[in-house]
Parts: C-alpha cells; sequence; structure tokens
C-alpha cells in the first residue's frame, strides 16, 4: 500500500513569516493537531482533509515550480509519513522548511529540513505540551519561535532565550498574537531589552486578511 498523508490544502503564496518572509513558497497543510492552543488560527485543519499518496502531493508541488516547501499543519509530525515526505521533497531538490508544534519528536527529521520549532508560552494553555529535547536537535538554520500574547508570556520566552542558549543554537523569532499583543510594544520591549531575536509578524494577514490558502 502507498504511503499516504491526510493534507488540509495545498497553495502557493508568499511566506508570511520565518527567515523566508516574502518569498514565494508552496505550503503542504496536513490536517490533524494534538494541541488546542488558545489562538490558533488554523483550527479548519484539526479535521477532515483529503487522503493524497505521496506521489500525489509530490506532483501537485511541481505544478507550482517553486523552489521552497514548507510542510506545516495542524501538526504535521502528527502523521508518521510527514517524515518520508520531507525525504522525498528534500531528494528533489527543495528548499524544504517545517513548522511544527514542538511537542511532537524531532530527532529524525532529515538533518536538511529547516525546522521551525515552536514554544508555546502560558497564554497558548498549552506550554505543558512543549517538548524540550527538541532544543538539543537544533541546527544553525533551524529557528525557535515565540507567539507572544501579553507581557507575561514575554518574560516567558525572555526567559526561555537565556535559560536554553538559544540565541547561541540558532535563530529566535518573537510574534506578537494578532488581536491581542500590540506589535509596537512587542518591537520596543526587543529593543529595550537588547534581545538578538527576529521580530516578526504575518505578512500574509497584512496582505489578505484571515483567510485560508494564503
Amino acid at each position: 500500500m502507498p504511503h499516504s498523508l491526510r493534507i488540509t490544502e495545498i497553495f502557493h503564496s508568499l511566506q508570511g513569516e520565518s527567515r523566508t518572509v516574502g518569498l514565494p513558497t508552496v505550503f503542504v497543510r496536513l490536517t490533524g493537531c494534538p494541541l488546542r492552543c488558545r489562538w490558533c488560527d488554523t483550527a479548519y485543519a484539526f479535521k477532515g482533509g483529503e487522503r493524497m499518496t505521496l506521489e500525489e502531493i509530490l506532483d501537485k508541488v511541481a505544478s507550482y515550480n517553486t523552489p521552497r516547501v514548507c510542510v506545516t499543519g495542524g501538526e504535521p509530525l502528527a502523521q508518521s509519513d510527514c517524515l518520508i515526505l520531507l525525504k522525498r521533497l528534500i531528494e528533489r531538490g527543495y528548499e524544504v522548511s517545517l513548522e511544527t508544534s514542538g511537542s511532537m519528536d524531532v530527532s529524525e527529521v532529515d538533518a536538511a529540513v529547516i525546522k521551525v520549532i515552536d514554544l508555546k508560552p502560558p497564554g497558548s494553555l498549552e506550554a505543558e505540551a512543549n517538548r524540550y529535547e527538541n532544543l538539543d536537535a537544533l541546527m544553525p538554520a533551524d529557528q525557535v519561535k515565540f507567539v507572544i500574547a501579553d507581557e507575561i508570556d514575554y518574560e516567558w520566552a525572555k526567559k526561555k532565550l537565556f535559560e536554553y542558549a538559544l540565541q547561541e543554537r540558532c535563530e529566535v523569532l518573537f510574534s506578537p498574537v494578532a488581536g491581542e499583543m500590540n506589535p509596537q510594544w512587542l518591537a520596543e520591549a526587543i529593543l529595550r531589552d537588547g534581545l538578538d531575536v527576529r521580530f516578526q509578524v504575518q505578512l500574509h494577514k497584512l496582505l489578505w486578511g484571515d483567510q485560508k490558502g494564503v
């Protein structure tokens, strides 16, 4: 039986976050997630989706003729065949990133894949799900992301930044929860505290609003 995955959507857009923000990217959004973060903006990917073979997924990705692929969710690693998809994408020469909640083991992810790992602050209501062992698998090209809802989240993120020496391991991203955290406050806090992190807002929401397939 061929390997397959349950897919919510595959689409072509500009990367809205991370180091490659603004660059054309194909997004493969897998269905399902064990977490229920309070501010999740992709809850539509929790269930449903369409079962696709890996070859069908690869053919769809190839149709966009774009060198970058982002595998996201939901939580993509909740489906075991995601590891095979990531490897196949690398073998086909794509620049591949994986957006993961940080609650699943990333140690078996192909070393050529850029891992973007969330650390969930208290405001997410899922901070207990953080798998800190994943930080041992970080490579210099990887990224750790904090999505910050308020000052409590900010102070928590700052503590983790130094506790795990994240700035020495990889790039660190601080992002405000849309509609809750004042982006200007977060930007000024980063500057005030001298943090060597990348401030980011969600470019795709600025361009197209809060809708699917962007």
